[in-house]
């Protein structure tokens, strides 16, 4: 077991007024330096000083105390944080479950770490009366909702509400644990109310953010695209600028989301058990192109706090709950996909060890700033085993959040190549869970993830590299949405293949100009004449695609039938310095499965 650095100080260097350098002698202590749970003390073991000195150790800790500071906030829009009702009370809400909540949020640490978004979802609905006016169930919201938005906005919190895009609720169609359906939400919807009800919601009441389902919007089968930028105009109709939409569809909906709301689901609803976790993280891997400031994946609201032997769901056995290592994973990956973090337990009684990880100020740095990054698959070593990186402090820096994530069953020992996240030089370690300093590395190091599990690091390198290696799975897909069988459509799809270089490839592109890939970030750093290298692979006729750069004329590229096998064709180019977009399409034919792209 590692040993926490708790020796008596030897010495102390103050920083500010709110944080300090302290030396101590720890010869047992694995780790260099350690951070306290609130960044405000670094613990300089002078035990493994090595061939550092003092004060290359103590700039090296006022450094990480201030990573752990989350950036002041600015315009942007940042990840939503918060809480909601649904994952612990489904529709068992009531006026005082909300208040007790808000009084706990403001008091308990969460509203300090940046959870402000207090949430209700189903369960408040009484349908709609003769006059079209959306009334509330009267035995859980007697006083209606006034009296809960303004009790909630003089905690200094904000306050979240639910509709459907049709005409009934989730809650009305589909039983909750105990048979259950909530008559309530049927006629609650926001179909054929869309004005009266945004401006009840964020005129009269004053709530600051929707989530908008679609349970009655498909019982009505309704367009997706067409209903929600109709939510979204109606919202906007009010004078609000402010309001934060949700779209609740299940799937990756399509790119056109980010022109409507500022964050969409991704997939079914979570539930405390290993198995849904996995499947929402697996996901998600491959949608970082789709996240941008302001708008972001939605992996859904957060089972953390639901540890085994101390579940409390509204949702049956099938809620297990985690084992630490799984918890740990679950926060950790929201924070690293910038997904956001609405807590889905109970926030009057959350547990000691799950408040420490939801108010991890690193954790939460990696998520809360304005760069607006999902992390990318960078590696795979296994099936099972993904290495992901992403910019920390600004968009090509010497700075990036590595993770590995162990969705194994056994654990697993793996090799961190400094060349896969484009870092280079030596290159400093950072946990971020533990908050601890483990020491450097050059080339690469190995890291040992239990099962179930994720690692999660702050490297800090001497320099940059110019990345090499563009994923076709992750470049940006015009056409893509998860939410009907790609294979029966034709539409344009990441799916697993044997021989891919990350175990990827991107399977129907091209027959309509927008059915195309487009790599957005491509950082030249020695400009010229350069080569990009595209491996690929045909079937048993011969496929070609058009490649832009910077918008630029199209050039076509012809890939010879190989029946399947992947080969590398080449297109010289010319250009400078900076960053650059590469797009491929072909409006006329179907173009060949894409592996990746390499920069020479």
């Amino acid at each position: 077991m590692k040993q926490a650095l708790v020796l008596s100080a030897t010495a102390a260097i103050s920083i500010s007024a709110a944080a300090e350098v302290v030396f101590n002698e720890c010869p047992r202590c694995e780790m260099e330096i350690r951070v306290s749970h609130d960044a405000k003390t670094a613990y300089v073991n002078l035990s493994k000083l090595g061939d550092a000195t003092k004060e290359d150790r103590a700039a090296r800790a006022e450094r990480l105390l201030a990573a752990g500071r989350i950036p002041a906030a600015t315009s942007v829009k940042r990840p939503l944080m918060g809480w909601s009702s649904w994952n612990t009370f489904a529709c068992d809400i009531s006026e005082d479950v909300i208040l007790e909540t808000a009084r706990a949020m403001a008091t308990n640490g969460l509203k300090d770490a940046g959870y402000v978004f207090v949430n209700i979802d189903d369960g408040f609905f009484w349908g709609h009366g003769e006059d079209g006016r959306l009334r509330f169930n009267p035995n859980r919201f007697p006083n209606g909702m006034k009296p809960v938005v303004d009790g909630i906005h003089a905690l200094g919190l904000k306050a979240g509400i639910y509709s459907d895009a049709g005409a009934d609720t989730c809650g009305s169609m589909w039983q909750d644990a105990k048979g259950r359906y909530d008559k309530g939400g049927v006629g609650g919807g926001l179909y054929g109310h869309d004005e009266a009800d945004c401006n009840l919601h964020f005129k009269e009441l004053g709530f600051d953010f929707i989530k908008v389902d679609y349970c009655g919007g498909l019982r009505l089968g309704l367009e997706e695209r067409t209903r929600y930028t109709q939510i979204s105009q109606a919202i906007r109709a009010t004078g609000r600028t402010d309001v934060r939409l949700n779209i609740c569809r299940w799937s990756f909906p399509g790119t056109w989301a980010a022109d409507v709301a500022e964050s969409w689901r991704t997939t079914g609803d979570i539930r405390a058990n290993w198995g849904s976790l996995k499947g929402i993280i697996r996901q998600n891997l491959y949608l970082s192109a789709y996240a941008r400031p302001g708008a972001y994946n939605d992996m859904d609201m957060m089972e953390v706090g639901h540890l085994k032997g101390s579940v409390k769901t509204n949702f049956g056995s099938s809620d297990e709950g985690f084992t630490p290592d799984e918890e740990a994973l679950h926060f950790g990956a929201w924070c690293l996909l910038s997904s956001p973090l609405l807590i889905g337990c109970d926030a009057r009684n959350v547990p000691e060890t799950t408040m420490a990880l939801l108010t991890n100020p690193y954790l939460l740095a990696m998520e809360q700033n304005d760069l607006g990054l999902q992390a990318e698959v960078v590696a795979r070593p296994e099936s099972d085993v993904y290495v992901l990186a992403k910019d920390a402090d600004r968009f090509y820096g010497t700075a990036r959040y590595v993770a590995v994530f162990n969705l194994a069953d056994a654990e697993k020992e793996v090799e961190l190549r400094s060349a896969d996240f484009d870092l280079g030089g030596k290159i400093e370690t950072f946990d971020l869970v533990e908050r601890a300093d483990p020491g450097s590395f050059r080339d690469s190091v190995f890291v040992r993830v239990r099962p179930h599990a994720g690692r999660f690091f702050r490297f800090d390198a001497e320099k940059r590299l110019e990345r090499r290696v563009y994923e076709a799975e992750c470049a940006f897909l015009t056409d893509f949405n998860d939410m009907r069988d790609w294979k029966k459509l034709g539409t344009v799809h990441a799916d697993e293949a044997d021989g891919a270089s990350g175990g990827v490839v991107v399977r129907n592109l091209g027959f309509r100009e927008t059915n195309d890939m487009i790599w957005k970030r491509v950082n030249v750093h020695s400009g010229g004449r350069r080569e990009l290298v595209f491996r690929c692979a045909a079937p048993k006729h011969p496929r070609f695609f058009h490649a832009q750069v910077d918008g630029g004329r199209k050039v076509r590229v012809d890939v010879l039938p190989g029946d399947g096998q992947f080969v590398e064709v080449s297109l010289p180019v010319e250009v400078g310095p900076g960053v650059h977009t590469v797009r491929l399409s072909n409006a006329e034919a179907w173009m060949p499965d894409m592996d990746r792209m390499v920069l020479k």
